[in-house]
């Protein structure tokens, strides 16, 4: 028996050196020593498959994910919105590690591979700030809309840059930006009917007048007015629009009584026809329709004239006393007019009221847009004032406002 059991001793040490030996190779170098590399207990058992072998491949990407998730929280930390372009922003991520002194020698090789690439890029960076900064200096541009007429009051339409000449504040300008004869820009029109007791005798034929006038001048989808009645108080009868007819029926609307707030009621359309938004230019203008007498309102022609200006409105008047004693009120028709760049129509019947509009009308398809940078341009709210002339054609007459009022900065 003692043989038997030597050998089976001998057997069983052999065999449990086997295991030892198996075991110490399932805990080679190759397979998780740290607790902390394995996040879950199921990946921990991993190892005991036969495929776990091969797992070192997928240990290699994990090195490269701090080194590629570094750059990336730089990237909102840079100040490229300063004006440079975006391409430079994938220039801003390497500048963090060289400051850190931190990084591994591999990624610190990034930056120095993308150093030389940032150097060239400086130029158009320094190009957008010059282009914003020119722009920025066009919001100082004045525009001028104006008439140039002959003797006889036909319009003149050959007109060049090198024919005028302009002075802002008594200085030529520093540039002209735009020169041209504009007849397609939008209209926003504002019709202003005196529904007071002192033009009861005109009034249905001057309803007509302006009906006929607003289906000729406004154009749907570009041009857009509003119907505005005043006596005492002005009411808006009709509010923007294109359709013809709804203007008409706010013209019909109006019935005349009453005193007269002249003043107020071109105030009140100054301040709406400054807020119309356009995606462009546009000509703002009032066609007004009284006598000029005012009885009601608070605010002073003064007053008006400067909302005038800054709303760059042009005030046409269809004067409609009746007699021809209104020294007083042509005066303050005269004013508005003068002021604006607009005009002042004296019709002594009826159907002058017609020919009236129709002047108008032409008008408004037959003027120049002047765009230029005026000299020591301070944005103070002052007034300045303008003279435009054309020295070198004396026959030529030039219709335009008398000055404007600088922004608020």
């Amino acid at each position: 028996m003692r043989p038997i059991y030597t050998w089976t001793m001998k057997f069983a040490g052999a065999f449990f050196a086997l295991v030892v030996l198996l075991t110490s190779a399932a805990g080679s170098p190759n397979s998780p020593q740290n607790a902390q590399d394995l996040p879950s207990a199921p990946e921990a058992k991993q190892p005991r498959f036969p495929g776990a072998q091969p797992q070192p491949a997928p240990a290699q990407p994990k090195p490269s994910h701090p080194v590629s998730a570094s750059p990336a929280p730089v990237a909102p930390l840079t100040t490229m919105p300063s004006g440079n372009n975006a391409p430079t922003q994938g220039l801003s991520a390497p500048e963090p590690p060289a400051q850190s002194g931190s990084s591994a020698a591999a990624p610190a090789s990034v930056p120095m591979e993308a150093t030389p690439q940032a150097k060239p890029q400086a130029a158009p960076p320094a190009e957008a700030e010059t282009g914003d900064f020119r722009i920025g200096v066009e919001v100082d541009l004045v525009n001028l809309i104006f008439t140039a007429t002959d003797k006889r009051g036909h319009f003149i339409k050959d007109l060049k840059q090198e024919d005028l000449r302009l002075l802002d504040e008594g200085k030529p300008p520093l540039r002209i930006q735009a020169f041209e004869s504009e007849t397609g820009l939008p209209l926003r029109v504002g019709l202003l009917i005196d529904a007071s007791n002192s033009i009861r005798e005109r009034f249905r034929f001057e309803q007509d007048s302006a009906v006929e006038f607003l289906h000729q001048v406004v154009r749907p989808k570009s041009d857009q007015a509003f119907v505005i009645g005043f006596d005492s108080v002005a009411e808006l009868t009709q509010d923007y629009t294109d359709n013809a007819d709804e203007l008409a029926h706010g013209i019909r609307m109006l019935r005349p009584g009453g005193g007269t707030s002249l003043h107020d009621s071109i105030y009140t359309a100054c301040e709406k026809l400054g807020k119309a938004r356009v995606k462009s230019s546009a000509r703002r203008a009032i066609i007004l329709l009284s006598d000029g007498d005012d009885n009601q309102s608070r605010r002073s022609r003064e007053e008006v004239i400067e909302a005038a200006l800054r709303a760059e409105v042009i005030i046409y008047v269809i004067d409609t006393a009746v007699t021809e004693s209104n020294n007083k009120g042509e005066k303050v028709l005269r004013r508005y007019a003068d002021a604006t760049g607009g005009r002042v129509f004296f019709p002594m019947g009826l159907q002058d009221v017609s020919t009236a509009f129709n002047q108008i009308q032409d008008e408004l398809r037959s003027q120049y847009v002047l765009a230029y940078k005026p000299e020591n341009f301070v944005q103070n709210g002052n007034y300045r004032s303008i003279t435009l002339d054309v020295p070198k054609r004396p026959n030529v007459r030039i219709r335009v406002r008398k000055g404007y009022y600088a922004p608020k900065g």
